[in-house]
């Protein structure tokens, strides 16, 4: 089994909630342009990673050890520049964590929000509303948020809370609503050479697969519904998968691992350690 992350590395921002070596061939840069010297795609171009790549989901703080052996780091949209700089030299690619379906008001653009896209509030979490992806408003607010993470050279979008649309959001939000969303999404992640990778929201994916590049799953094997991302497998993109139970993490192992999806066991505070399938 794996192990917790070590000490030592860079220091993490905070947010809601092994030995080194190189990216492989398979985890780098798509077609249509070389790498950048940042680390990032040009633009035109995005990372198109493949099934069964290795990560590190960290949005909870703590230490980010950049000699952690895996091919990819998930972190938290407001990590430094030189973060996401450090991760790259260590031949890792960096996926950009942004809740996309909610205001959370201790983040640095939380005032620019209208209040009209504002709607009920999060359940479990003080201070997060659930927003109005319909409104133009937020989406330039969003539009906003997806410059500072292709400023600061992430590869990828996690786009959370991607599917307000099935909740009490306190609007008339549609499923057809959250295609749209989605889609628009991945047109912008695109547009700045970046990838996106579909969060939960499995009763989308027929809809949104071809445009999405992976899928990011919690609790998918716990919950039964890992099959739903399937699609990504066959077309050889990835499915980062999260278990947060560990008495079932072992068989999610040997169910997943020959299919390429790629499990890890973490707890909700999402902070470093993390446990690998053998």
């Amino acid at each position: 089994m794996g192990g917790s992350a070590g000490t030592g590395g860079i220091t993490g921002t905070g947010g809601k909630g092994g030995s080194g070596g190189t990216t492989p061939p398979d985890a780098s840069a798509g077609t249509g342009g070389t790498t950048a010297p940042d680390g990032s795609a040009p633009a035109g171009s995005w990372w198109k990673p493949v099934a069964g790549l290795s990560w590190q989901w960290q949005i909870g703080g703590g230490t980010i050890d950049p000699n952690l052996a895996v091919d990819v780091f998930d972190i938290d949209w407001e990590e430094d520049a030189s973060v996401v700089a450090q991760l790259h030299q260590a031949g890792k690619k960096v996926i950009c964590y942004v809740s996309v379906g909610s205001w959370e008001a201790w983040r640095p653009d939380a005032s620019s929000f209208p209040a009209a896209v504002l709607g009920n509030d999060y359940p479990g979490w003080p201070g997060e509303k659930f927003v109005d992806i319909r409104a133009q408003a937020l989406r330039d607010s969003m539009a906003k948020r997806l410059d500072v993470c292709k400023t600061k050279a992430f590869d990828a979008l996690e786009p959370d809370n991607m599917d307000v649309f099935s909740d009490n959001s306190g609007f008339p939000l549609t499923q057809t609503d959250g295609v749209d969303y989605a889609k628009w999404l991945a047109t912008e992640c695109h547009a700045r050479g970046m990838a996106i990778v579909q969060k939960n929201a499995s009763e989308i994916t027929a809809n949104i697969r071809s445009v999405y590049d992976g899928a990011l799953t919690e609790d998918c094997y716990n919950d039964g519904w890992c099959a739903d991302m399937q699609a990504y497998i066959d077309a050889n993109k990835p499915v980062f998968a999260c278990e947060y139970t560990s008495n079932i993490f072992t068989a999610a192992c040997a169910w997943g691992k020959p299919k390429k999806y790629s499990f890890i066991l973490k707890s909700l505070d999402l902070n470093a350690p993390v446990t690998f399938c053998p």
